[in-house]
């Protein structure tokens, strides 16, 4: 039995990752500051006897200490997501995503530990390309902007934890999420599925961005959470990036109509600009779609839950929250 961290234990994507280590049989402490995460988002595990969480900030540094003894991998899956949050303070997003992944990295080296680190889509910036690989390159805005702000402090942890592998060996990988999307995931932050299927139950309307002809993939998390373990506990992943996300791809307003006619069709779609719903500056990506071709040669497999399955396992779990089901 090993010993797992998982920093940003309480939040979505992490305590999916919490459950999976513990139905796994390994010994996992999760650190979270409960600023995006949720305690209730661990209630299935929260008494298990090998599972122990502590509330903390990862830019604690003497937590941080403490938190990696005894450790024997590190997924750091903490940081400042969801479009909104980062467009609303930047200041906040660079801090959280910088600082405490160089902290976590050499506590890494010094201890032999793996390390996972979770990053984003959003470093590809506005490439052009109409599918990025993970040698695509990275092409962000003015730093006037601060929306390109996450994408390119999620660059520099990449760049941190790559210079930390080649340097002084450290077993690390990195994975590209691309709207990952599942059950405790919630919309005020900018998530867009759980936001349009709240929106929808509430009997609308169902608000799009711009003119919803923005195009995603989206990953169910229990598949995203099943590469994360594989990919850390597979040895030719070391030093690796890898893109991980689904493979269907969506307009926003496509995403949009699918959920109403799932939950409420008489609900209306309103259209808002984005200078209305973030700021005069926000700048969004047209196509954000992945080649997964590395990571299917080296898992293996390609992404099996559909969109459909998707939407229908979120507004299961929207109804049942809400009484519903």
């Amino acid at each position: 039995m090993s010993h797992c961290l998982v920093t940003g234990g309480a939040g979505f994507i992490g305590s999916h990752l919490c459950e999976q280590l513990i139905q796994q049989g390994q010994q996992v402490t999760a650190v979270d500051d409960l600023s995006t995460g949720f305690l209730k988002n661990l209630d299935a595990i929260i008494d298990h006897p090998q599972f122990t969480f502590r509330t903390g900030s990862i830019t604690d540094p003497v937590l941080m200490a403490e938190m990696v003894q005894g450790v024997d991998t590190i997924y750091h899956m903490a940081a400042a997501v969801g479009v909104k949050l980062v467009a609303d303070n930047p200041v906040r997003t660079i801090e959280t995503n910088i600082y405490p992944t160089e902290v976590l990295l050499r506590h890494a080296v010094q201890g032999k530990q793996k390390f996972f680190l979770a990053s984003t889509s959003e470093v590809y910036g506005k490439n052009p390309k109409e599918r990025w690989t993970e040698e695509d390159d990275l092409q962000f805005g003015p730093t006037t902007r601060p929306r390109w702000a996450y994408g390119a402090s999620k660059a520099i942890d990449e760049f941190l934890a790559l210079a930390y592998h080649q340097k002084y060996g450290l077993d690390v990988r990195i994975g590209r999420f691309f709207n990952v999307v599942g059950p405790r995931q919630v919309g005020q932050y900018g998530m867009v599925i759980p936001r349009f299927i709240d929106q929808a139950l509430d009997g609308g309307p169902v608000v799009v961005f711009d003119d919803g002809s923005q195009i995603r993939c989206f990953g169910h998390v229990s598949e995203i959470v099943d590469c994360v373990v594989d990919l850390t506990n597979l040895d030719s992943a070391s030093g690796q990036v890898y893109n991980i996300g689904g493979d269907e791809p969506v307009s926003i307003k496509g995403l949009a109509e699918a959920i109403i006619a799932k939950v409420n069709p008489s609900v209306k779609v309103d259209y808002l600009p984005y200078n209305k719903a973030y700021n005069e500056d926000f700048e969004d990506v047209q196509r954000r779609i992945p080649d997964l071709g590395r990571l299917e040669q080296t898992l293996g497999r390609k992404p099996s839950v559909k969109l459909d399955a998707i939407l229908d396992d979120i507004i299961a779990f929207k109804k049942q929250v809400r009484g519903l089901a």
